[in-house]
């Protein structure tokens, strides 16, 4: 395994692929709504990265068609956007942005309501959020990855969900996915350390029922094995001497966890 581990420069550099994506999600999250297809936002995100000189991260990426995965209800990661799939009140969604500038790369998630959901749904959105936030609190240098994993796995599983197994977050630089991969699960003190200048997708997938996965024909969109809802948030995090920083963010680069 080759973890590629980035000067303080390059992490200043990732800062705004880093600012992008966060820009790209939040505005396709507000257009969000009943009666508007998966492909119309897709087609608000890229033309939102292109307008700033960037390039969608996912766009052909091992053969994609979209800018954004867009993953609805019981689908849980990389749903194809399209003009066929158009939300309805009490959905959710996950979606899925990534942009390279300057030929770095910025990735994160974030599941949206679609209208009034029901307090079932907004339970899961809250409780997956929470163990993002948990699992980048604990991405410091001197941790392991199971530290990471376990921290999510433990807010998840006390509020009787399922962690995905078979999709977890990745080391990310120049490339979207490099080592290692950090699964959302997993023992304290076990695995890889943690040092100063990796950077680290953390991108806990939840599922309201059982953790099994169901992938579907077209070799992209994974669903839940029982067709039970799933949530989806991530961010991109440096791990810092100051601790882990948040690259992809509006709010000045800077926010530590």
């Amino acid at each position: 395994m080759t973890i590629i581990k980035k000067s303080s420069a390059e992490i200043e550099a990732m800062k705004e692929a880093g600012r992008l994506s966060a820009k790209v999600l939040r505005e396709v999250g507000a257009l969000v709504r009943p009666g508007v297809s998966t492909l119309e936002l897709d087609q608000c995100a890229e033309e939102l990265i292109r307008q700033e000189g960037g390039v969608p991260a996912f766009k052909g990426y091992g053969g994609f068609p979209g800018s954004i995965c867009a993953s609805v209800n019981e689908q849980i990661v990389h749903g194809i956007p399209s003009a066929s799939v158009v939300l309805k009140e009490g959905d959710i969604i996950s979606i899925d942005t990534g942009a390279i500038v300057d030929g770095w790369v910025g990735d994160n998630a974030w599941t949206f309501p679609v209208g009034t959901i029901s307090p079932e749904k907004q339970r899961l959105l809250d409780v997956t959020e929470k163990c993002m936030w948990t699992g980048l609190e604990a991405a410091r240098a001197g941790n392991r990855l199971g530290d990471v994993g376990h921290a999510i796995q433990a807010v998840a599983e006390a509020a009787g969900y399922g962690v995905v197994r078979e999709y977890v977050g990745h080391g990310i630089g120049r490339n979207m996915h490099e080592e290692p991969n950090v699964p959302n699960y997993g023992h304290r003190h076990t695995g890889v350390k943690l040092e100063v200048g990796m950077v680290l997708a953390i991108e806990p997938m939840i599922n309201m029922g059982t953790h099994k996965t169901r992938p579907m024909p077209d070799g992209w969109l994974v669903c839940t094995r029982d067709s039970k809802p799933s949530a989806h948030f991530e961010k991109t995090v440096a791990i810092t001497e100051e601790g882990p920083v948040v690259l992809t963010t509006e709010e000045g680069h800077r926010r530590p966890v």
